[in-house]
């Protein structure tokens, strides 16, 4: 089986039921599946062949999941790009993966005209709506040129299917190399794990070049007959207008996103009763933002909290719903086919309750990063990979995201995490968002600073927020450092950007 199956198993089925609703268009399975098959045919008669590469940079529109099933029933890999990006990252990634097209959003044409001539290997550009002139073909008189005849490529498990980059902390993105059986693998155990149902409606609001996003959310829908409303940018009166309005079952979303969903003033003039099942991954979901979602979301059963990476297509552990406040924290056991442990250095297993790395092998994992044989095996030992991520599992099983292992803080040779200060931090009611970073200090080494986003009319001063942290940890974790700042820099995903904050500290230095 492969990815491409999964489209043409429910036009079968379904062909009538809603697969897409885009911005104000709607696609039932039948002309999803149509128009999917005449743009691969477009594709192939350009010159596209299996394992070529795909670059496609796009907002959550139908473009975006129309080259995605096109390119998965060519036998070709796609290859998205970060819609944050500016030319010399685009140009990087287009290049690193040797594509020989580039497909892109009509928002985005001024920033690839500006690059394309230094795109080696792309072939063909197309565009939406960027009419006759230039340098690319108009998506829609593209995709109009090829028949809607499946095109009958022989496509195994094992072939790959996507090259998707990281976000590039430590260095330039590396691209992870996936494969039709990853993708299919991690829809068994994240349907299994998160409890899905066939025929759902769902939000899908992450960005589309995410592996959550694509793989997890619109993936899974298509696989299970539901409908994907593709929200091309987040908003909260859309969101809400779109659970009222089509009665969604299913919202995904960062702890970011939700924390703005909630502050939305006119969220209680919406009817949100139709939400049955609400996800969180990403960061940190504070204890107190689970309560007033299940509060808004009265019908959802819990909020399941997904971990995961890149590299694993992406699921890795899976929290459900009825363990969400008894197991508060925890990001819960391994999806069903899929090992996961706590390691030390050596790479030995370490008892429960004990920090050290998450290391998970199984049918989902990457085959590897593309063109970077060194860096796959620093990711890769004995068929094990290396997440990177500071854990530690209790006696039942469930596991506990400490950090990252390079943002740990090492004071006066304790280490220190700043997940955990961060979820103190996020107690107090002043405290409307937090990040914690280690900055020099010349008696200890290191020592914590903590960046504060202040909630609407509430106010702490330094010492206030000190004090706070000293009641609920050790001494030698509370912050020596305070800065206020009106927001804290994220990725796409809701990730905090600390390397910004890092380079923002340069020049802090606690002396003696």
């Amino acid at each position: 089986m492969n990815i491409a199956y999964l489209l043409v198993n429910s036009a079968s089925n379904y062909p009538d039921r809603t697969a897409i609703i885009s911005e104000e268009k709607r696609f039932s399975y039948k002309s999803f599946n149509h128009r999917v098959n005449r743009l691969a045919q477009a594709m192939r008669q350009y010159g596209l062949k299996k394992g070529d590469r795909v670059a496609l940079m796009s907002f959550n529109t139908h473009h975006f999941a129309e080259v995605y099933f096109a390119t998965a029933k060519l036998g070709a890999l796609l290859t998205p790009v970060n819609f944050r990006f500016v030319g010399e990252e685009i140009e990087y990634i287009a290049n690193n993966s040797e594509s020989s097209f580039f497909f892109f959003g009509k928002e985005f044409q001024e920033t690839i005209a500006s690059i394309y001539q230094r795109l080696r290997t792309i072939k063909d550009f197309i565009g939406v709506d960027v009419g006759k002139e230039g340098f690319a073909h108009d998506y829609e008189s593209f995709l109009s040129s090829g028949e809607p005849d499946e095109p009958g490529v022989e496509i195994g498990e094992n072939d790959p299917c996507q090259i998707m980059y990281t976000s590039g902390t430590t260095g330039k993105p590396k691209g992870a190399v996936i494969t039709h059986g990853n993708v299919l693998w991690n829809l068994i155990n994240t349907i299994l794990g998160r409890e899905d149902h066939p025929g759902e409606v769902s939000l899908i609001i992450g960005p589309l070049y995410h592996t959550a996003a694509l793989n997890n959310h619109f993936t899974i829908q298509t696989a299970l007959g539901g409908t994907s409303i593709l929200v091309k940018r987040f908003d909260p009166e859309t969101v809400l207008s779109y659970i009222e309005k089509e009665k969604v079952n299913v919202i995904s979303g960062s702890p970011a996103m939700y924390n703005l969903l909630l502050q939305y003033p006119q969220l209680d003039h919406f009817d949100t009763r139709s939400i049955t099942k609400c996800t969180a991954g990403s960061a940190i979901l504070p204890q107190e933002i689970k309560e007033r979602l299940l509060q808004v979301f009265p019908q959802a059963n819990g909020i399941y909290d997904v971990y995961g990476c890149t590299e694993a297509s992406p699921t890795i552990t899976i929290l459900n719903g009825k363990d969400s406040f008894r197991k508060h924290g925890s990001v819960g056991p391994p999806v069903p086919f899929l090992q996961a442990r706590v390691v030390d250095e050596q790479g030995n297993p370490l008892p429960p309750d004990q920090a050290g790395e998450l290391v998970c092998r199984g049918p989902n994992v990457m085959q590897g990063y593309y063109k970077n044989q060194e860096a796959t095996k620093e990711a890769i030992k004995d068929g094990w990979f290396y997440t990177g991520d500071v854990a530690t599992v209790d006696k039942e099983g469930y596991f506990y995201i400490v950090d990252r292992k390079k943002d740990m803080i090492v004071s006066g040779g304790e280490n220190i995490y700043p997940r955990e200060i961060e979820e103190v931090l996020f107690t107090h009611p002043a405290i409307a968002d937090a990040a914690v970073i280690g900055i020099p200090d010349e008696t200890w080494g290191e020592a914590v600073k903590a960046f504060i986003v202040l909630r609407d009319g509430k106010t702490i001063d330094e010492q206030g927020v000190i004090d706070f942290c000293k009641g609920h940890l050790a001494s030698y974790k509370k912050p020596k450092a305070i800065e206020f700042v009106s927001s804290i820099p994220k990725n796409p995903s809701g990730k905090p950007l600390k390397r910004i904050l890092r380079s923002g500290s340069q020049k802090d230095k606690i002396r003696k």
